[in-house]
């Protein structure tokens, strides 16, 4: 009887209860190039060059990206200083076209990439066809993000803020630091990082300290005792205002009464520093030097009174009468 494995070898061994010992012809042949050819669908030296390719046009991206980042960074604003074209150079439109080129270049290394897998570009013609479609839907799901992206561009075209800018914004003080794309980095004066996104930056209140004229009006708030001398109070803080070297001297030093309160004689001191930076130290600086004044020179500062009435009724008021 002839054996079955000679007659086809493609038949297991496995299956007709003979010794695997014999079966390393099958198992080259599962391993070769032809089979890894049929499972990909495509020639294996194809793959293994486009592979080479997709590696090669990602790391080209990245360090193009790179490399154009850095010249943008630190080398436009050296050209516009050594150019004398300072008052020119916007710091923060040159930060977001910097961002927006480098998203440029990512984009078409990306695309590059697609165009260079055959099942990729397919899909991406049928989505080129249907471009309105995709568009609506990508614009519903990224809707955040292209708002984001939209007001940031705007914040840069109008100048509302800008990267130094001094501002207020929802009870925090701070510095901007940072504009990108999708958001605002806000630097508190205690070094905390506020990250905002920008279409809350473009749709809400806030306050610019630094837009237009730097300089800032002071107020610091006192209350002295009614027994007290006003024009002599008033004498004192104007003259300690004068001594502190951050209020402007060619700008007035005002102290009005605002109001006659429930235990003290409130006024209020008003003074020019140079901006908003300035205002707060100097204003405690100022409060500290008047505290110190006004003891020295017998101004009362009050602690608050309140007078306290005790009702008795008229049978407490006739006891008390008859135990005395």
């Amino acid at each position: 009887m002839a054996d079955p494995v000679v007659k086809n070898p493609a038949i297991s061994t496995q299956l007709i209860g003979q010794s695997p010992a014999s079966d390393t012809t099958s198992i080259s042949q599962y391993f070769s190039a032809n089979y890894i050819e049929r499972a990909l669908g495509t020639n294996i030296w194809d793959f293994i060059s486009t592979a080479i390719s997709i590696l090669v046009i990602l790391l080209a991206t990245i360090l193009i990206a790179r490399i154009v980042d850095e010249l943008l960074q630190k080398h436009i604003p050296r050209i516009f200083e050594t150019g004398k074209m300072t008052k020119e150079f916007d710091q923060t439109s040159h930060a977001l076209t910097r961002r927006l080129i480098v998203a440029a270049i990512y984009a078409i290394g990306i695309l590059m990439v697609i165009l260079q897998i055959p099942f990729l570009n397919r899909v991406a013609i049928a989505m080129l066809a249907g471009a309105g479609v995709a568009g609506l839907a990508i614009g519903f799901a990224a809707q955040d993000s292209l708002s984001n992206v939209i007001s940031g561009i705007l914040l840069v075209i109008f100048k509302p803020i800008r990267i130094g800018d001094y501002v207020d914004f929802k009870g925090e003080y701070g510095h901007i630091e940072d504009l990108t794309l999708r958001h605002t980095v806000i630097c508190t004066w205690d070094l905390r990082r506020i990250i905002v996104p920008n279409s809350l930056m473009s749709s809400d209140y806030i306050v610019n300290w630094s837009l237009g004229d730097p300089e800032t009006i002071w107020p610091v708030n006192f209350g002295i005792a009614y027994s007290s001398d006003i024009d002599k109070a008033r004498s004192i803080i104007v003259e300690e205002a004068n001594k502190h070297p951050h209020v402007l001297k060619d700008k007035e030093i005002i102290v009005r009464l605002t109001e006659l309160g429930d235990s003290a004689v409130n006024l209020r001191l008003t003074f020019h520093v140079p901006n908003r930076g300035l205002a707060f130290d100097t204003g405690c600086d100022i409060r500290e030097s008047i505290k110190k004044r006004f003891d020295a020179e017998g101004i009362e500062i009050p602690y608050p009174y309140r007078n306290v009435f005790l009702l008795r009724s008229p049978e407490e008021i006739a006891s008390s009468r008859s135990s005395e």
